[in-house]
């Protein structure tokens, strides 16, 4: 994993939809550790919130950990189900990709809507996608394991959070690894 390559990218946790979310603990948990692992690697971040007007913003879990990233940071309103349907959203993919970021990890609610349409998206615009397992959600369990085997099935990886922190940290023992071995106990 080449971090010089990656985006991430925080989709729509916000107050009103994640009390709904089956798996909202470790979403939220695991939502966390990549947001650090960005801001130790210098990876950017976009945080999307879905109509904040209706829905709230992002939660206050995800929100503090955003505003403490020294990484570089965007935060994308949106009215879109895709992210890449937002205008601001894929200005910023643009700009990336021609900085060399043409992979994107994805995590963030609903796996089966908003997730899914931005994945599908990505793919389509052949970005290499990497969604998190244990960082995407829905209100049903069934509709998020049946979205995260489709995804497979379309060409992303789906993957663990700890898969990309370690895949990231390359070894134990390093600056980077005392940093981030507090979010990982």
């Amino acid at each position: 994993m080449d971090r010089e390559r990656l985006l991430l990218v925080v989709i729509d946790i916000q107050e009103k939809l994640l009390p709904a979310i089956y798996n909202k603990e470790e979403v939220v948990l695991s939502a966390q550790k990549l947001m650090r692992i960005a801001d130790i690697c210098s990876i950017p971040v976009v945080l999307t919130e879905q109509y904040p007007k209706g829905l709230g913003r992002t939660v206050p879990e995800i929100k503090e950990v955003f505003d403490a990233l020294e990484t570089e940071k965007y935060l994308v309103e949106k009215m879109t189900f895709s992210c890449v349907g937002e205008p601001k959203f894929t200005d910023i993919l643009s700009l990336k990709r021609k900085q060399g970021r043409s992979c994107v990890v994805v995590c963030g609610i609903e796996a089966h809507i908003c997730v899914y349409q931005t994945v599908r998206d990505l793919l389509d615009y052949g970005y290499e996608v990497y969604v998190i397992s244990d960082a995407v959600g829905s209100r049903k369990e069934k509709d998020c394991a049946y979205i995260l085997s489709y995804m497979l099935s379309k060409g992303a990886n789906v993957v663990p959070a700890e898969t990309i922190v370690f895949d990231l940290l390359k070894r134990a023992g390093t600056e980077e690894f005392k940093r981030m071995l507090p979010y990982l106990k």
